[in-house]
C-alpha cells in the first residue's frame, strides 16, 4: 500500500498551494490522517491530522489559521489547503496515515502512522 501525495510546486510568498493524498488502494480506510515537513536540515514536523471519521482536525499552533486539513471520504483523500505561504514554508510534504486510534497526544508524532507516502515538495520564493 502506497499513499500518493501531489499539489507541491513553486509559489511565490503569499500564494496558496493545495496538497492532495490518497491511499494506491480504495481498500484502505484510514482513522487519521496527516501532513509532516521536513525543511533541509531541519527535523520532520507535524503539520495536521485529521480524524477520519468524525472529521476531527489537529494543527500545529504555528500554523493553524494559515493551513486547512480537509477530506472528500467519497474519494478517500486528504487534502491540505496551504494560504499565505511564506520562504520558511518550503519543505518536502509528506502525508501519513494509520488504520488504528492514536490518542490526541500520539497523533502529533510521526511514530502513530503505518503508511507514508513519498513527500512532495513546495518551494517558497521571496
Amino acid at each position: 500500500v502506497q499513499l500518493q501525495a501531489s499539489g507541491g510546486g513553486l509559489v511565490q510568498t503569499g500564494g496558496s498551494l493545495r496538497l492532495s493524498c490518497a491511499p494506491s488502494t480504495s481498500t484502505l480506510r484510514p482513522s487519521v490522517m496527516a501532513w509532516f515537513r521536513q525543511a533541509p536540515g531541519k527535523e520532520r514536523e507535524f503539520v495536521a491530522a485529521m480524524r477520519w471519521n468524525s472529521g476531527s482536525t489537529y494543527y500545529s499552533q504555528s500554523l493553524k489559521g494559515r493551513f486547512t486539513i480537509s477530506r472528500d471520504r467519497a474519494k478517500n483523500t486528504q487534502y491540505l489547503q496551504m494560504n499565505t505561504l511564506q520562504p520558511e514554508d518550503t519543505a518536502v510534504y509528506y502525508c501519513a496515515l494509520t488504520r488504528g486510534s492514536p490518542i490526541v497526544s500520539t497523533l502529533y508524532g510521526s511514530g502513530a502512522y503505518e503508511y507514508w507516502g513519498q513527500g512532495t515538495l513546495v518551494t517558497v520564493s521571496s
